[in-house]
């Protein structure tokens, strides 16, 4: 097939022949350095034969519109994480993607923008029958009152960031001061809202989906685990150190792993969840649920995320090379998702 990569770029200016000189020198140099992410996918559909061109976007949807206009792709690999620098305009892309008719992988904009909020996100599942974590949101410059519902500690995050921007261990906070203390620090630093949930306690597993409608493929499941001797029980949260600092990782004894033997009732309603999530969420070819199983054994959804880190070595695709998939098959799959979807549109 004819595919064209396209994805956020730091490169103002740079057209298919500069990403293609950027991705052979990093793709060279993969066993020092882990290349982006676009290249790493431009590398592995090339490899299985198709011709690539590699189109990165900042802010101007038209060169995008101009470009594909004259590739004619038979599709669109849509590696985009952010618009602007804002990864709450991940959505853009996709939506101008839907507007100018072109196929492409991965989630539509509802999705992408249902996801991304948590708290929307939330209430969907909730309304679907699937356990969240209560919470409460507060809007830059407006006071609220926790509900009497909810119980502290509570875990507070922005409202529309990922890859656990925002969430260290300060975030878990024990009452009405350190949360008010928390939300104004998220209100300052990220100009958006925050939501504060119950903290559940418990193992952090992550589900990976690829497909649609019934013919869903649950992949094995991965875990966070944390060194208990090490880190208390309010600490084993997935900061943004816990999932991306190897320094700190070490330290604290934190690690990804396959997810240890889970009782089969366990594996069943989560298999059930994932398959309502996605349907509820409008997610298509691929995702993750981000669960939490608590010591009674009830599965409590934190997050779902419609587009999720698909590098090699990390969690997705480490799940995917479990279930029999190298990383070159894993990415052929997420394209051949996309095409027949659209075959049976």
């Amino acid at each position: 097939m004819r595919i064209v990569v396209t994805f956020d770029t730091p490169y103002g200016g740079w057209d298919h022949p500069d990403h293609e000189r950027q991705m052979a020198t990093e793709v060279a140099a993969w066993t020092h350095d882990e290349p982006e992410m676009e290249y790493q996918v431009a590398d592995a559909l090339r490899e299985r034969g198709h011709e690539v061109t590699l189109l990165g976007v900042q802010d101007d949807l038209q060169y995008l519109v101009r470009c594909l206009d004259e590739i004619r792709p038979d599709l669109v690999f849509n590696a985009v994480e952010s618009f602007h620098g804002n990864p709450g305009l991940e959505y853009m892309v996709p939506g101008m993607l839907e507007a100018e008719g072109h196929r492409y992988t991965g989630s539509p904009p509802l999705a992408l923008l249902i996801s991304r909020n948590k708290a929307m996100s939330k209430k969907v599942l909730a309304y679907h029958g699937i356990r969240v974590p209560g919470f409460v949101t507060f809007r830059p410059g407006e006071t609220r009152a926790v509900p009497d519902t909810l119980r502290f500690p509570l875990i507070v995050k922005p409202l529309l960031s990922d890859a656990s921007a925002g969430i260290a261990q300060a975030s878990v906070v024990q009452d009405e001061t350190a949360l008010t203390e928390r939300v104004a620090m998220i209100h300052q630093r990220f100009d958006q809202p925050a939501i504060a949930e119950e903290f559940v306690q418990g193992r952090e597993l992550y589900a990976s989906v690829i497909g649609n409608g019934d013919a869903l493929h649950i992949l094995p499941i991965t875990e966070m685990v944390f060194d208990k001797r090490r880190n208390r029980p309010e600490e084993r949260i997935a900061t943004r150190s816990a999932k991306w600092d190897e320094d700190y990782r070490g330290r604290k004894g934190i690690r990804n792993v396959f997810a240890r033997p889970l009782a089969r009732a366990v594996r069943e309603r989560l298999a059930a969840i994932c398959r309502t999530a996605v349907r509820a969420l409008w997610l298509r070819d691929y995702a993750r649920l981000d669960v939490r199983l608590a010591p009674d054994g009830e599965l409590w959804v934190l997050e779902a995320n419609a587009n999720p880190f698909i590098s090699y070595g990390h969690d997705m695709a480490n799940a995917a090379e479990k279930a029999g998939m190298d990383y070159y098959q894993f990415i052929q799959r997420l394209a051949d998702e996309a095409v027949a979807r659209y075959g049976r549109a």
